[in-house]
C-alpha cells in the first residue's frame, strides 16, 4: 500500500509539473489569440489547425537559437537566475488543493501534493524566494539595462508582497487556518471568500499583478526605457524560463485566487445531482480549472486595456494606497468579527 500511495504521489507531482509546462505554453497562444481579438486581427494560424501547434513551434526554436552568454558576465550566477525563477514558478504548486480526493479500491489518495498546515506561509516563502532568480539575472549580465530591470523587480515584488500578506491576514483571520485545504473547505457552497472579503480580494489581485510583472505593472522588463529589462541579455531557453516562469507563476496566481477567494474546487449545488464521491472530485478539479482559466483570462484583458504605469505611479500606489487599504482592511475585519461575537 505504501508503494502505490507513493506512485500515485508521484503521478501527481508530474502530472501538476506538466500541466503547468502545458498550461503555461498555451497561454502564450491565449494571450496572442486575446491580442488579436482585441486588435481586430487573426493571430497565430499557420503552425497546425487554428495555429494550436504554434507554442511547440516557439518552443523548438528557443532550443535551436544560438546560446549566448556575454564574456563580461558572471557565467554560474548567468545560468542559476533562470535556473531559480522557473524552479520557484514549479514549487509554489505543492501547496495547492487540485481536488477533493480520489478513493481507489477502499483508499482515498489526496489531490495535493503537501497538505501541510502553514500552506500559504509556504507559497509566499516560494514567492519571495523566487525574486532572486530576477535579481541575480540582472546583476550577472553586467548590463545597466538588465540591471535597472532587476533593480525595479525586487523593488517592485517587495513592496507590494507586504500589501498582499496583509491582505491575507484579514482572511486568515475568518478562517482560523493557514492550511490551503482547509481554507478551500470552508467555502462549501456559496460561502466563497470573496464575499465576505472583496476589499481583501480587490488589494490581493492587484498585488498579484505587480507580483507576476504582468502590464500594467511589467516595469522590470518595460521595452521603451530598458530594452527588454532583466533578461535584455538572454537567449535560447535561459530566455525561454524567464519567460515560461511569468505565465506558470500567472497560473499559479490565478490558482490561488481562486482557492483562497472562490472556493477552490467547491461547485455549489453539484452535490444535488452527483453522488459518487469519486465523479464530485473529478467534476470539482474541472471546476477549480475552469475559475483558473478565467483569471488567466482576465491577465490577459487586463494588459491589453490598461496602459504601463510610470515608476513612481506604481511605487506610490503600493505604499501609500495599497498598504494603508490592507490595514484597514484588517481594522474593518476585526470590527466586524467582533460584533458578530467571533472574538472575545
Amino acid at each position: 500500500m505504501f508503494t502505490t500511495a507513493l506512485i500515485i504521489k508521484i503521478c501527481l507531482i508530474l502530472g501538476v509539473f506538466l500541466v503547468s509546462l502545458v498550461v503555461a505554453m498555451y497561454s502564450t497562444y491565449a494571450e496572442r489569440k486575446v491580442a488579436a481579438f482585441m486588435q481586430d486581427r487573426i493571430g497565430p494560424n499557420r503552425a497546425g489547425p487554428f495555429g494550436l501547434l504554434q507554442p511547440v513551434a516557439d518552443g523548438v526554436k528557443m532550443f535551436m537559437k544560438e546560446e549566448i552568454i556575454p564574456d563580461v558576465s558572471n557565467k554560474f550566477l548567468f545560468i542559476l537566475g533562470p535556473s531559480l525563477a522557473m524552479l520557484t514558478a514549479c514549487m509554489t504548486s505543492a501547496a495547492i488543493p487540485w481536488g477533493n480526493g480520489i478513493t481507489i479500491n477502499g483508499v482515498t489518495y489526496s489531490l495535493q501534493i503537501a497538505d501541510i498546515n502553514i500552506g500559504i506561509l509556504y507559497i509566499f516563502a516560494v514567492v519571495s524566494f523566487g525574486v532572486y532568480g530576477i535579481m541575480i539575472g540582472g546583476w550577472a549580465s553586467n548590463n545597466k539595462y538588465s540591471l535597472l530591470g532587476a533593480l525595479r523587480a525586487s523593488s517592485q515584488m517587495i513592496s507590494y508582497e507586504i500589501a498582499m500578506g496583509l491582505a491575507i491576514i484579514a482572511m486568515v483571520m475568518m478562517t482560523g487556518s493557514l492550511s490551503m485545504k482547509d481554507i478551500a473547505e470552508s467555502q462549501r457552497g456559496w460561502h466563497w471568500n470573496v464575499f465576505y472579503q472583496p476589499l481583501g480580494f480587490f488589494i490581493f489581485i492587484v498585488c498579484a499583478f505587480a507580483e507576476t510583472n504582468r502590464a500594467p505593472f511589467d516595469l522590470p522588463e518595460c521595452e521603451t526605457e530598458l530594452v527588454g529589462g532583466y533578461h535584455t541579455e538572454y537567449s535560447s531557453m535561459k530566455l525561454g524560463f524567464y519567460l515560461f516562469a511569468e505565465y506558470i507563476n500567472m497560473f499559479i496566481s490565478s490558482a490561488v485566487i481562486s482557492t483562497l477567494y472562490f472556493g477552490g474546487y467547491n461547485m455549489p449545488l453539484i452535490g444535488r445531482f452527483v453522488h459518487d464521491p469519486n465523479w464530485l472530485s473529478i467534476i470539482g478539479t474541472c471546476f477549480l480549472f475552469g475559475k483558473i482559466f478565467f483569471f488567466i483570462f482576465f491577465f490577459m484583458w487586463v494588459r491589453w486595456t490598461l496602459p504601463r504605469f510610470r515608476y513612481d505611479q506604481l511605487m506610490n500606489l503600493g505604499w501609500k494606497i495599497m498598504i494603508p487599504l490592507s490595514i484597514i482592511n484588517i481594522f474593518l475585519t476585526g470590527i466586524i468579527m467582533w460584533l458578530n461575537g467571533k472574538i472575545g
